[in-house]
Protein backbone atom coordinates (compact mmCIF):
# COMPACT_ATOMS: atom_id res chain seq x y z
CA UNK A 1 0.00 0.00 0.00
CA UNK A 2 2.78 2.41 0.94
CA UNK A 3 4.68 1.56 -2.22
CA UNK A 4 1.63 2.20 -4.39
CA UNK A 5 1.03 5.54 -2.64
CA UNK A 6 4.69 6.48 -3.10
CA UNK A 7 4.54 5.62 -6.81
CA UNK A 8 1.34 7.64 -7.22
CA UNK A 9 2.91 10.67 -5.56
CA UNK A 10 5.98 10.27 -7.73
CA UNK A 11 3.78 10.61 -10.81
CA UNK A 12 1.28 13.16 -9.52
CA UNK A 13 3.70 15.62 -7.92
CA UNK A 14 5.53 16.53 -11.16
CA UNK A 15 2.23 16.64 -13.03
CA UNK A 16 0.76 19.02 -10.44
CA UNK A 17 3.88 21.17 -10.59
CA UNK A 18 3.66 21.41 -14.37
CA UNK A 19 -0.05 22.23 -14.24
CA UNK A 20 0.52 24.88 -11.55
CA UNK A 21 3.32 26.45 -13.57
CA UNK A 22 1.16 26.40 -16.69
CA UNK A 23 -1.82 28.02 -14.97
CA UNK A 24 0.43 30.61 -13.32
CA UNK A 25 1.93 31.52 -16.69
CA UNK A 26 -1.48 31.64 -18.37
CA UNK A 27 -3.14 33.91 -15.82
CA UNK A 28 -0.19 36.30 -15.49
CA UNK A 29 1.02 36.50 -19.07
CA UNK A 30 1.01 39.77 -20.99
CA UNK A 31 -1.09 39.39 -24.15
CA UNK A 32 0.62 40.39 -27.37
CA UNK A 33 -0.34 43.66 -29.04
CA UNK A 34 -0.09 44.72 -32.65
CA UNK A 35 1.76 47.75 -31.33
CA UNK A 36 4.46 46.05 -29.24
CA UNK A 37 7.17 47.33 -31.58
CA UNK A 38 5.85 50.91 -31.81
CA UNK A 39 8.15 53.32 -29.99
CA UNK A 40 6.96 56.74 -31.17
CA UNK A 41 3.23 56.60 -31.99
CA UNK A 42 1.56 59.26 -34.09
CA UNK A 43 0.06 61.96 -31.85
CA UNK A 44 -0.66 64.46 -34.60
CA UNK A 45 -3.55 66.95 -34.24
CA UNK A 46 -5.37 65.19 -37.07
CA UNK A 47 -5.24 61.86 -35.25
CA UNK A 48 -6.22 63.49 -31.96
CA UNK A 49 -9.29 64.95 -33.68
CA UNK A 50 -10.14 61.56 -35.14
CA UNK A 51 -9.70 59.99 -31.71
CA UNK A 52 -12.13 62.46 -30.15
CA UNK A 53 -14.76 61.27 -32.62
CA UNK A 54 -14.01 57.61 -31.84
CA UNK A 55 -14.40 58.41 -28.14
CA UNK A 56 -17.85 59.80 -28.94
CA UNK A 57 -18.73 56.66 -30.87
CA UNK A 58 -17.51 54.56 -27.93
CA UNK A 59 -19.15 56.78 -25.26
CA UNK A 60 -16.12 56.56 -22.98
CA UNK A 61 -17.27 59.54 -20.91
CA UNK A 62 -20.49 57.84 -19.75
CA UNK A 63 -18.71 55.34 -17.51
CA UNK A 64 -15.52 57.23 -16.72
CA UNK A 65 -17.13 60.43 -15.40
CA UNK A 66 -19.44 61.54 -12.61
CA UNK A 67 -21.35 64.84 -12.19
CA UNK A 68 -18.94 66.25 -9.58
CA UNK A 69 -15.73 65.35 -11.41
CA UNK A 70 -13.83 66.32 -14.52
CA UNK A 71 -14.39 64.25 -17.65
CA UNK A 72 -12.67 60.87 -17.72
CA UNK A 73 -11.52 60.99 -14.08
CA UNK A 74 -13.61 57.95 -13.12
CA UNK A 75 -15.56 57.31 -9.96
CA UNK A 76 -18.81 56.00 -11.43
CA UNK A 77 -20.19 53.25 -9.20
CA UNK A 78 -21.29 50.08 -10.98
CA UNK A 79 -23.12 47.50 -8.90
CA UNK A 80 -22.58 43.82 -9.61
CA UNK A 81 -24.01 40.75 -7.85
CA UNK A 82 -20.63 40.41 -6.08
CA UNK A 83 -20.19 44.03 -5.01
CA UNK A 84 -19.55 47.49 -6.42
CA UNK A 85 -16.75 48.48 -8.76
CA UNK A 86 -15.75 51.99 -9.72
CA UNK A 87 -14.68 53.30 -13.12
CA UNK A 88 -11.06 54.43 -13.21
CA UNK A 89 -9.27 57.64 -14.10
CA UNK A 90 -8.32 57.47 -17.78
CA UNK A 91 -6.86 60.96 -18.14
CA UNK A 92 -3.11 61.10 -18.95
CA UNK A 93 -2.17 61.79 -15.32
CA UNK A 94 1.13 60.04 -14.58
CA UNK A 95 0.16 58.53 -11.23
CA UNK A 96 -3.64 58.10 -11.05
CA UNK A 97 -4.42 57.90 -14.76
CA UNK A 98 -2.95 56.31 -17.88
CA UNK A 99 -0.17 58.81 -18.55
CA UNK A 100 2.53 56.13 -18.49
CA UNK A 101 0.72 53.80 -20.89
CA UNK A 102 2.41 53.03 -24.19
CA UNK A 103 0.26 52.48 -27.26
CA UNK A 104 0.66 48.72 -26.71
CA UNK A 105 -0.39 49.07 -23.05
CA UNK A 106 -3.43 51.06 -24.11
CA UNK A 107 -4.30 48.49 -26.76
CA UNK A 108 -4.13 45.64 -24.24
CA UNK A 109 -6.49 47.48 -21.89
CA UNK A 110 -8.95 48.38 -24.65
CA UNK A 111 -9.04 45.15 -26.66
CA UNK A 112 -7.79 42.48 -24.24
CA UNK A 113 -8.99 43.74 -20.86
CA UNK A 114 -5.51 43.80 -19.27
CA UNK A 115 -4.15 46.86 -17.45
CA UNK A 116 -0.52 47.95 -17.70
CA UNK A 117 0.33 46.31 -14.37
CA UNK A 118 -1.13 42.99 -15.56
CA UNK A 119 -4.43 43.21 -13.70
CA UNK A 120 -7.35 41.72 -15.59
CA UNK A 121 -10.11 44.30 -15.95
CA UNK A 122 -13.67 43.50 -14.94
CA UNK A 123 -15.87 43.09 -18.04
CA UNK A 124 -17.99 46.03 -16.89
CA UNK A 125 -15.42 47.65 -19.18
CA UNK A 126 -16.83 46.59 -22.58
CA UNK A 127 -13.57 45.20 -23.93
CA UNK A 128 -15.40 42.12 -25.32
CA UNK A 129 -16.93 44.57 -27.84
CA UNK A 130 -13.85 46.79 -28.21
CA UNK A 131 -11.84 43.66 -29.04
CA UNK A 132 -12.95 44.07 -32.66
CA UNK A 133 -11.90 47.74 -32.95
CA UNK A 134 -9.65 48.44 -35.89
CA UNK A 135 -5.96 49.23 -35.37
CA UNK A 136 -6.62 52.66 -36.87
CA UNK A 137 -9.30 53.48 -34.31
CA UNK A 138 -7.16 52.27 -31.40
CA UNK A 139 -4.30 54.51 -32.61
CA UNK A 140 -6.67 57.45 -32.81
CA UNK A 141 -8.13 56.84 -29.34
CA UNK A 142 -4.65 56.66 -27.86
CA UNK A 143 -3.65 59.96 -29.49
CA UNK A 144 -6.79 61.62 -28.14
CA UNK A 145 -6.36 60.40 -24.57
CA UNK A 146 -2.67 61.32 -24.51
CA UNK A 147 -2.93 64.75 -26.16
CA UNK A 148 -6.58 65.77 -26.29
CA UNK A 149 -7.61 65.11 -22.68
CA UNK A 150 -6.27 67.23 -19.77
CA UNK A 151 -4.37 65.27 -17.11
CA UNK A 152 -6.25 65.32 -13.80
CA UNK A 153 -4.92 63.85 -10.57
CA UNK A 154 -7.80 61.91 -8.99
CA UNK A 155 -7.30 58.75 -7.00
CA UNK A 156 -9.18 55.64 -8.06
CA UNK A 157 -11.61 53.96 -5.70
CA UNK A 158 -11.26 50.33 -4.71
CA UNK A 159 -14.06 47.90 -5.40
CA UNK A 160 -16.21 46.56 -2.59
CA UNK A 161 -16.06 43.00 -3.94
CA UNK A 162 -14.80 40.87 -1.03
CA UNK A 163 -11.97 38.35 -1.11
CA UNK A 164 -11.75 35.80 -2.67
CA UNK A 165 -14.30 36.99 -5.24
CA UNK A 166 -12.13 40.01 -6.01
CA UNK A 167 -9.26 37.93 -7.35
CA UNK A 168 -8.61 38.89 -10.95
CA UNK A 169 -6.72 35.85 -12.27
CA UNK A 170 -9.86 33.79 -13.05
CA UNK A 171 -10.77 36.49 -15.57
CA UNK A 172 -7.96 35.15 -17.77
CA UNK A 173 -10.06 32.05 -18.37
CA UNK A 174 -13.22 34.15 -18.78
CA UNK A 175 -11.47 36.25 -21.41
CA UNK A 176 -10.29 33.16 -23.25
CA UNK A 177 -13.85 31.87 -23.43
CA UNK A 178 -15.75 35.02 -24.25
CA UNK A 179 -13.59 37.66 -25.97
CA UNK A 180 -13.89 37.63 -29.77
CA UNK A 181 -10.61 37.12 -31.63
CA UNK A 182 -9.47 39.67 -34.19
CA UNK A 183 -10.70 42.94 -35.62
CA UNK A 184 -14.10 43.37 -37.24
CA UNK A 185 -14.22 41.56 -40.57
CA UNK A 186 -16.47 42.82 -43.37
CA UNK A 187 -19.47 40.60 -44.07
CA UNK A 188 -19.44 40.15 -47.83
CA UNK A 189 -23.12 39.22 -47.84
CA UNK A 190 -24.01 42.82 -46.98
CA UNK A 191 -23.24 46.24 -48.41
CA UNK A 192 -20.84 48.86 -47.11
CA UNK A 193 -23.52 50.76 -45.17
CA UNK A 194 -24.63 47.61 -43.34
CA UNK A 195 -21.03 46.75 -42.45
CA UNK A 196 -20.38 50.24 -41.13
CA UNK A 197 -23.52 49.99 -39.01
CA UNK A 198 -22.47 46.56 -37.73
CA UNK A 199 -19.05 47.91 -36.76
CA UNK A 200 -20.58 50.84 -34.90
CA UNK A 201 -23.21 48.77 -33.07
CA UNK A 202 -21.25 45.58 -32.35
CA UNK A 203 -17.86 47.15 -31.68
CA UNK A 204 -17.36 50.86 -30.99
CA UNK A 205 -20.88 51.56 -29.73
CA UNK A 206 -20.93 48.32 -27.67
CA UNK A 207 -24.73 48.39 -27.73
CA UNK A 208 -24.87 44.75 -26.69
CA UNK A 209 -23.33 45.57 -23.31
CA UNK A 210 -26.73 46.89 -22.23
CA UNK A 211 -29.21 45.44 -24.73
CA UNK A 212 -28.08 41.79 -24.80
CA UNK A 213 -29.04 39.33 -22.03
CA UNK A 214 -26.20 37.67 -20.12
CA UNK A 215 -25.64 34.11 -19.01
CA UNK A 216 -24.81 32.89 -15.51
CA UNK A 217 -21.15 33.62 -16.33
CA UNK A 218 -22.09 37.28 -17.01
CA UNK A 219 -21.07 37.05 -20.65
CA UNK A 220 -23.34 38.44 -23.35
CA UNK A 221 -25.34 35.61 -24.90
CA UNK A 222 -24.63 36.95 -28.37
CA UNK A 223 -21.97 39.28 -29.73
CA UNK A 224 -23.14 39.91 -33.30
CA UNK A 225 -25.99 39.62 -35.78
CA UNK A 226 -25.53 35.87 -36.16
CA UNK A 227 -27.06 35.32 -32.72
CA UNK A 228 -30.81 35.66 -32.20
CA UNK A 229 -30.09 36.68 -28.59
CA UNK A 230 -28.00 39.67 -29.65
CA UNK A 231 -29.70 42.98 -28.75
CA UNK A 232 -32.87 41.13 -27.68
CA UNK A 233 -33.22 43.19 -24.47
CA UNK A 234 -31.72 42.95 -21.00
CA UNK A 235 -32.10 44.21 -17.44
CA UNK A 236 -29.26 46.42 -16.24
CA UNK A 237 -29.19 48.61 -13.11
CA UNK A 238 -32.96 48.32 -12.70
CA UNK A 239 -33.60 49.58 -16.23
CA UNK A 240 -34.74 47.24 -18.94
CA UNK A 241 -32.79 48.04 -22.10
CA UNK A 242 -35.36 47.06 -24.74
CA UNK A 243 -34.86 44.86 -27.74
CA UNK A 244 -33.22 46.58 -30.72
CA UNK A 245 -34.39 43.82 -33.01
CA UNK A 246 -37.49 43.96 -35.16
CA UNK A 247 -39.98 42.50 -32.73
CA UNK A 248 -43.28 44.24 -33.50
CA UNK A 249 -44.12 45.29 -29.96
CA UNK A 250 -41.16 45.08 -27.58
CA UNK A 251 -38.58 45.97 -30.24
CA UNK A 252 -38.13 48.22 -33.27
CA UNK A 253 -40.58 46.46 -35.58
CA UNK A 254 -42.83 49.52 -35.89
CA UNK A 255 -39.92 51.95 -36.25
CA UNK A 256 -38.58 53.01 -39.64
CA UNK A 257 -34.91 53.69 -40.34
CA UNK A 258 -35.75 57.40 -40.11
CA UNK A 259 -37.37 56.86 -36.69
CA UNK A 260 -34.15 55.27 -35.43
CA UNK A 261 -32.05 58.05 -36.98
CA UNK A 262 -34.20 60.75 -35.35
CA UNK A 263 -34.12 59.04 -31.96
CA UNK A 264 -30.32 58.79 -31.93
CA UNK A 265 -29.82 62.26 -33.42
CA UNK A 266 -32.37 64.29 -31.46
CA UNK A 267 -33.18 62.05 -28.49
CA UNK A 268 -36.81 61.68 -29.49
CA UNK A 269 -39.26 60.61 -32.18
CA UNK A 270 -42.96 59.86 -32.42
CA UNK A 271 -42.48 56.59 -30.49
CA UNK A 272 -40.21 57.52 -27.59
CA UNK A 273 -37.89 59.95 -25.82
CA UNK A 274 -34.56 58.79 -24.39
CA UNK A 275 -34.61 57.99 -20.67
CA UNK A 276 -32.72 55.93 -18.11
CA UNK A 277 -29.23 54.84 -19.10
CA UNK A 278 -29.87 55.82 -22.70
CA UNK A 279 -29.94 59.47 -21.67
CA UNK A 280 -26.20 59.46 -21.01
CA UNK A 281 -25.56 57.61 -24.25
CA UNK A 282 -27.48 60.27 -26.17
CA UNK A 283 -26.11 63.29 -24.31
CA UNK A 284 -22.47 62.44 -24.95
CA UNK A 285 -22.47 59.97 -27.79
CA UNK A 286 -25.14 59.27 -30.40
CA UNK A 287 -26.09 62.87 -31.18
CA UNK A 288 -22.46 63.48 -32.18
CA UNK A 289 -22.35 60.68 -34.74
CA UNK A 290 -22.15 61.87 -38.32
CA UNK A 291 -25.40 61.58 -40.23
CA UNK A 292 -23.78 58.94 -42.42
CA UNK A 293 -22.87 56.83 -39.40
CA UNK A 294 -26.32 57.19 -37.83
CA UNK A 295 -27.96 56.10 -41.07
CA UNK A 296 -25.65 53.08 -41.11
CA UNK A 297 -26.67 52.19 -37.54
CA UNK A 298 -30.36 52.47 -38.44
CA UNK A 299 -29.86 50.40 -41.59
CA UNK A 300 -28.08 47.65 -39.64
CA UNK A 301 -30.63 47.53 -36.81
CA UNK A 302 -33.55 47.23 -39.22
CA UNK A 303 -31.87 44.15 -40.69
CA UNK A 304 -32.06 42.20 -37.41
CA UNK A 305 -35.07 39.87 -37.42
CA UNK A 306 -37.41 39.71 -34.47
CA UNK A 307 -38.02 36.64 -32.38
CA UNK A 308 -39.80 34.16 -34.65
CA UNK A 309 -41.23 32.36 -31.61
CA UNK A 310 -42.76 35.58 -30.31
CA UNK A 311 -46.18 34.83 -31.82
CA UNK A 312 -48.11 37.99 -31.10
CA UNK A 313 -50.04 40.44 -33.21
CA UNK A 314 -48.45 43.86 -33.70
CA UNK A 315 -49.85 46.38 -31.28
CA UNK A 316 -52.74 48.52 -32.47
CA UNK A 317 -54.28 51.44 -30.65
CA UNK A 318 -57.52 50.72 -28.80
CA UNK A 319 -59.48 53.51 -27.15
CA UNK A 320 -59.85 53.07 -23.42
CA UNK A 321 -63.50 53.11 -22.48
CA UNK A 322 -64.90 56.45 -21.40
CA UNK A 323 -66.21 54.85 -18.24
CA UNK A 324 -62.69 54.07 -17.06
CA UNK A 325 -61.75 57.73 -17.28
CA UNK A 326 -65.06 59.33 -16.31
CA UNK A 327 -64.60 61.19 -12.97
CA UNK A 328 -67.99 60.03 -11.78
CA UNK A 329 -67.10 56.39 -12.45
CA UNK A 330 -63.51 56.28 -11.16
CA UNK A 331 -62.74 54.96 -7.70
CA UNK A 332 -60.59 57.39 -5.67
CA UNK A 333 -57.87 54.78 -5.17
CA UNK A 334 -57.86 53.36 -8.67
CA UNK A 335 -54.98 53.46 -11.13
CA UNK A 336 -57.19 55.42 -13.53
CA UNK A 337 -57.73 58.08 -10.86
CA UNK A 338 -54.00 58.42 -10.27
CA UNK A 339 -53.33 58.50 -14.01
CA UNK A 340 -55.78 61.31 -14.61
CA UNK A 341 -54.44 63.29 -11.65
CA UNK A 342 -50.70 62.80 -12.23
CA UNK A 343 -50.09 61.68 -15.80
CA UNK A 344 -52.82 62.75 -18.21
CA UNK A 345 -51.82 66.42 -18.45
CA UNK A 346 -48.60 65.46 -20.24
CA UNK A 347 -49.29 62.01 -21.68
CA UNK A 348 -52.96 62.66 -22.48
CA UNK A 349 -56.09 60.88 -21.43
CA UNK A 350 -55.65 58.94 -24.67
CA UNK A 351 -52.10 57.89 -23.72
CA UNK A 352 -50.69 59.27 -26.96
CA UNK A 353 -48.43 61.91 -25.44
CA UNK A 354 -47.44 65.12 -27.19
CA UNK A 355 -45.01 64.14 -29.91
CA UNK A 356 -42.11 64.67 -30.13
CA UNK A 357 -41.62 66.27 -26.72
CA UNK A 358 -43.64 63.98 -24.48
CA UNK A 359 -43.69 60.31 -25.46
CA UNK A 360 -46.78 58.14 -25.79
CA UNK A 361 -47.45 55.48 -23.19
CA UNK A 362 -49.86 53.73 -25.52
CA UNK A 363 -47.87 51.20 -27.51
CA UNK A 364 -44.51 52.09 -25.96
CA UNK A 365 -41.93 49.31 -25.69
CA UNK A 366 -41.82 49.71 -21.90
CA UNK A 367 -45.59 49.14 -21.79
CA UNK A 368 -45.47 46.10 -24.04
CA UNK A 369 -42.39 44.28 -22.76
CA UNK A 370 -42.86 41.71 -20.03
CA UNK A 371 -40.23 43.33 -17.80
CA UNK A 372 -41.75 46.19 -15.80
CA UNK A 373 -38.53 47.62 -14.30
CA UNK A 374 -38.19 50.67 -16.54
CA UNK A 375 -41.75 51.87 -15.97
CA UNK A 376 -41.42 51.47 -12.21
CA UNK A 377 -38.00 53.12 -12.15
CA UNK A 378 -38.95 56.19 -14.15
CA UNK A 379 -42.19 56.65 -12.19
CA UNK A 380 -40.32 56.55 -8.90
CA UNK A 381 -37.22 58.48 -9.96
CA UNK A 382 -38.08 60.55 -13.00
CA UNK A 383 -35.83 61.04 -16.01
CA UNK A 384 -32.43 62.61 -16.35
CA UNK A 385 -32.05 65.82 -18.31
CA UNK A 386 -31.75 65.41 -22.06
CA UNK A 387 -29.28 67.88 -23.57
CA UNK A 388 -29.48 68.22 -27.36
CA UNK A 389 -27.21 70.61 -29.24
CA UNK A 390 -26.14 72.07 -25.91
CA UNK A 391 -29.72 72.92 -24.88
CA UNK A 392 -31.30 71.13 -21.88
CA UNK A 393 -34.81 69.87 -22.35
CA UNK A 394 -37.85 71.70 -21.00
CA UNK A 395 -40.06 68.70 -20.31
CA UNK A 396 -38.79 66.09 -17.87
CA UNK A 397 -40.56 63.22 -16.21
CA UNK A 398 -40.70 64.16 -12.50
CA UNK A 399 -39.99 61.82 -9.62
CA UNK A 400 -43.09 60.52 -7.85
CA UNK A 401 -41.37 58.49 -5.14
CA UNK A 402 -42.36 60.97 -2.42
CA UNK A 403 -45.92 61.50 -3.73
CA UNK A 404 -47.11 57.99 -4.52
CA UNK A 405 -47.11 54.87 -2.38
CA UNK A 406 -45.96 51.51 -3.67
CA UNK A 407 -49.60 50.53 -4.10
CA UNK A 408 -50.43 53.70 -6.05
CA UNK A 409 -47.46 53.25 -8.38
CA UNK A 410 -48.41 49.63 -8.94
CA UNK A 411 -52.04 50.59 -9.64
CA UNK A 412 -51.30 53.42 -12.06
CA UNK A 413 -48.79 51.36 -14.03
CA UNK A 414 -51.15 48.40 -14.15
CA UNK A 415 -53.73 50.79 -15.57
CA UNK A 416 -51.25 52.01 -18.21
CA UNK A 417 -50.27 48.46 -19.13
CA UNK A 418 -53.90 47.37 -19.59
CA UNK A 419 -55.10 50.40 -21.58
CA UNK A 420 -55.02 51.46 -25.25
CA UNK A 421 -54.24 47.95 -26.46
CA UNK A 422 -51.10 47.53 -24.31
CA UNK A 423 -50.34 44.08 -22.91
CA UNK A 424 -52.11 43.27 -19.67
CA UNK A 425 -49.26 42.75 -17.21
CA UNK A 426 -50.16 43.61 -13.63
CA UNK A 427 -47.57 45.15 -11.30
CA UNK A 428 -47.48 44.22 -7.62
CA UNK A 429 -46.62 46.68 -4.83
CA UNK A 430 -43.64 44.51 -3.87
CA UNK A 431 -42.19 45.04 -7.36
CA UNK A 432 -42.25 48.77 -6.69
CA UNK A 433 -40.94 48.40 -3.16
CA UNK A 434 -37.87 46.45 -4.27
CA UNK A 435 -36.88 48.96 -6.95
CA UNK A 436 -37.55 51.86 -4.58
CA UNK A 437 -34.99 50.41 -2.15
CA UNK A 438 -32.28 50.04 -4.79
CA UNK A 439 -32.61 53.31 -6.69
CA UNK A 440 -32.43 57.08 -6.23
CA UNK A 441 -33.99 60.05 -8.09
CA UNK A 442 -32.48 60.94 -11.46
CA UNK A 443 -29.73 63.55 -11.49
CA UNK A 444 -30.90 67.01 -12.53
CA UNK A 445 -27.34 67.89 -13.60
CA UNK A 446 -26.11 65.43 -16.23
CA UNK A 447 -22.51 64.69 -17.16
CA UNK A 448 -21.84 66.64 -20.33
CA UNK A 449 -18.45 66.40 -22.01
CA UNK A 450 -17.34 69.65 -23.59
CA UNK A 451 -14.77 69.47 -26.36
CA UNK A 452 -12.87 72.72 -26.72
Amino acid sequence: MKNRLKKALTVLAPTAAVLTAGVTWFVSRTPASHFDSVISPDLSPELVSRGEYISRLSDCVACHSVPDGAAYTGGLKMVTPMGAIFATNITPDQTTGIGTYTLADFDRAIRAGVAKDGRRLYPAMPYPSYAKLSDEDVRALYAYFMKGVPAVHRENRKSTIPWPLNMRWPLSFWNELFIPVGQYVQNEAHDEQWNRGAYLVETAGHCGACHTPRSVAFNEKGMNSRSSQYLSGALIDDWFAPSLRNDPNAGLGRWSEKDIFDFLKTGRNSHAVVFGSMTEAFNNSTQFFSDTDLKAVAHYLKSLPGDASYAVQPWQYVSTSAAALDPSQRKPSSGAQTYMAKCSFCHGADGRGQSPWIPPLAGSASSLTADTSSQINITLNGSGRVVANGMPDTYRMPSYRSQLSDQQVADVLTFVRSSWGDRKTAIAPDDVKNIRKRTTPAQASPVILKIE
